[in-house]
């Protein structure tokens, strides 16, 4: 079996604060297909995460994300926190010298190949209505699509993700420039 996690992007940029999250996401645990543990390696990882994030864009017509090195390095030391302490939340502390966003995926060490992880945010879409945040899912809950809110978000131009585990778990934090999100406003805009 495999367990995964995903937390759910801060709900807005309000007054130039980043909200908490309200709950812990739900842990969901499904069939393992192989007991082979996934392919890793930083190329590998920003190359699935560019991917899967730029299909995801093209799809509702935005334009394609760039790799930022920066935005990696910060998450990379975000994955690590979360990797050591085993927690499994949003940082609070400020993201880097410019806004960023924050994606965070948690499941079982080295069972999740990386497009599987970036598509479980992906098909969030399913449950996307368009609509300024946080009038955006057709749940009732803005959570439910936040993550792929994130990766449609128009203005959103740079990306950088990484990868860190502990033996039970891999955390994977993926970092966005400028922020998506944003109460008020529209993926789309």
């Amino acid at each position: 079996m495999r367990v995964h996690w995903l937390a759910l992007l801060p709900l807005a940029l309000l007054m130039g604060c980043v909200a908490s999250d309200p709950d812990q996401p739900p842990r969901v645990t499904e069939p393992r297909l192989s007991e082979a543990p996934a392919a890793r390696g930083e190329s590998l990882l920003q190359r699935a995460m560019l991917d899967g994030h730029n299909r995801a864009r093209a799809a509702v017509g935005a334009p394609p994300l760039a790799w930022n090195t920066e935005l990696a390095e910060n998450a990379a030391r975000y994955a690590t926190v979360l990797a050591a302490t085993r927690e499994f939340k949003h940082s609070t502390e400020p993201r880097g010298r410019i806004a960023e966003g924050e994606n965070l995926f948690m499941g079982s060490r080295g069972a999740y190949r990386y497009d599987e992880m970036v598509q479980l945010w992906v098909d969030e879409g399913r449950s996307y209505r368009a609509g300024a945040v946080p009038d955006i899912s057709t749940t009732g809950r803005w959570q439910d699509v936040a993550h792929y809110t994130q990766i449609i978000w128009r203005r959103t131009s740079q990306m950088g993700c990484a990868l860190a585990s502990n033996a039970r778990d891999d955390y994977l934090v993926c970092r966005y420039t400028p922020p998506g999100n944003v109460v008020g406003q529209h993926a789309g805009d």
